[in-house]
């Protein structure tokens, strides 16, 4: 079961994402310390993500080591910009859960990315009045430096 999700004629966006890090073209099964290497997580990090159930399956080799194709870096990719938004991981799993549900599910994670979306932009207004309030502090001290000096 894949967490890349598709509609009839489309495909999400974090199915064809931009790529942070190059991956070996053709290649689709990576290790965990090559997958540790693309995406700067910890194999810590990878198997917690996939115990908590944040992750798919990940196939296992015939000596049981872990094997992730590029779908499982896509996702992993979507999680990062999730985690960056300050999802909690709890409503990050539960929107891994609806995507494993099916199509049926579209509505509810629309509206879990949506209240991220609402969230995210709180916290770009509130950045924004902060950069403000630094912007004024610079210029305040700037200001009194050139007056100090002119003295």
């Amino acid at each position: 079961m894949t967490l890349i999700e598709t509609k009839p004629d489309r495909t999400d966006i974090c199915a064809s994402a931009p790529r942070a890090h190059p991956r070996p073209e053709g290649q689709d099964r990576y290790t965990i310390s090559e997958v540790v290497a693309f995406t700067g997580l910890t194999a810590h990090t990878l198997r917690w993500y996939e115990r908590i159930g944040l992750m798919p399956h990940v196939d296992r080799s015939h000596t049981g080591q872990r094997r992730f194709t590029n779908r499982d870096l896509d996702w992993l990719a979507f999680v990062g910009k999730l985690r960056l938004t300050g999802m909690p991981v709890a409503d990050m799993v539960r929107y891994a859960e609806l995507v494993r549900e099916g199509e049926h599910t579209f509505e509810a994670r629309q509206e879990l990315l949506e209240q991220t979306r609402r969230d995210v932009r709180s916290r770009i207004a509130e950045l924004q009045d902060t950069l403000a309030v630094l912007d004024h502090k610079i210029g305040f001290y700037a200001d009194a430096r050139q007056a100090s000096e002119r003295l």
